[in-house]
């Protein structure tokens, strides 16, 4: 079958088109027909070799999300799952695939009116917003934040904002263009990627999630109300300084805080209840899936490209036929 692996590290230029064997499910496992595999930005940090110090190495098969229908399982898997449409978490590789391998407590059941496509581009995007803010203790009346807002992640942080009561819902993107649309979503004011262009902005926040991280990071935090929460939730534009943690001591009497947010701390029962929930969500409209463009899937070093260049308006999302 065919799939997408990073033989060299760095431009996308370095990914290629190889054929592997088809997979066959080991204990706790299913296999699964891919219909949809959606492009996340930490596959392109992976990519880009940013994470290399952290166990990855070229010649990793790529992505982590894809939705399609269960072909087979393993030992100690129900044989009812074969046949049924769901999305999946392959872990940090093996979703640019044809056929995906995944565990089985990495599945989710998807509702008959939710399409793959919109499966993977509200998957992860959406349960990460949901916790993250969780994460922040963000309540209702209170001033957000999003930085980084124009990808997945940040646009579904956005809408569970609103849902949620903010106050005030600012964004980070990086053209006009697209902080009209983050404002149809729910925004309620757009700032430029250094977080200046609107006056009537807020200067600081109760609550920051901040998918870019970079050098950047320190200014943000400065943007922290007395008590602010900065959740990081991304790298993006790659790791912070590693003196960022100064500016949280030259703040120390408004009382900032920072953390980090993986949904790997979070329960596997409570983390596909909310999950199943916002996929219901999406069928419904309630939440949107927005998709920037549909590519074959041995276009994925162009979806790579494309995230590189600062094109991307939600999720590219890439289909094996």
């Amino acid at each position: 079958m065919r799939a997408i692996a990073i033989r060299r590290f760095g431009d996308p230029d370095g990914m290629e088109v190889i054929d592997i064997p088809a997979p066959t499910p080991g204990p706790g496992q299913v296999v699964l027909d891919t219909e949809a595999i959606g492009v996340g930005g930490v596959d392109a940090v992976i990519r880009r070799g940013t994470l290399a110090g952290y166990g990855f190495t070229e010649g990793l098969i790529a992505g982590s999300e894809v939705a399609g229908t269960v072909t087979a399982v393993g030992d100690g898997v129900d044989a009812s799952w074969v046949g049924r449409r769901v999305w999946a978490f392959t872990g940090t590789g093996g979703g640019y695939v044809e056929q995906a391998v995944a565990r089985v407590e990495d599945i989710v059941a998807l509702p008959d009116d939710l399409t793959s496509i919109d499966a993977v581009t509200a998957g992860s995007s959406a349960t990460v917003a949901h916790f993250a803010l969780a994460h922040a203790r963000f309540a209702a009346g209170e001033s957000v934040l999003v930085r980084g807002a124009a990808g997945s992640i940040g646009i579904a942080t956005v809408e569970l904002a609103a849902r949620g009561g903010a106050g005030v819902i600012t964004v980070t993107t990086s053209s006009p263009e697209r902080g009209r649309r983050l404002l149809d979503l729910g925004a309620t004011h757009v700032l430029d990627r250094s977080g200046a262009g609107d006056p009537s902005a807020p200067e600081s926040f109760d609550v920051i999630i901040d998918i870019v991280a970079g050098d950047d990071l320190p200014t943000f935090i400065d943007r922290l109300a007395p008590n602010g929460r900065l959740v990081l939730v991304g790298l993006v534009a790659g790791p912070p300084p590693a003196d960022f943690g100064t500016r949280l001591m030259s703040s120390f009497q408004r009382s900032p805080s920072f953390s980090v947010f993986s949904l790997d701390s979070v329960p596997v029962t409570e983390r596909d209840r909310v999950r199943a929930e916002q996929f219901a969500a999406t069928a419904r409209g309630d939440l949107h899936a927005v998709v920037h463009q549909v590519l074959p899937l041995e276009k994925a070093a162009e979806a790579h490209r494309q995230m590189d260049d600062g094109t991307v308006f939600g999720r590219i999302v890439l289909t094996p036929n």
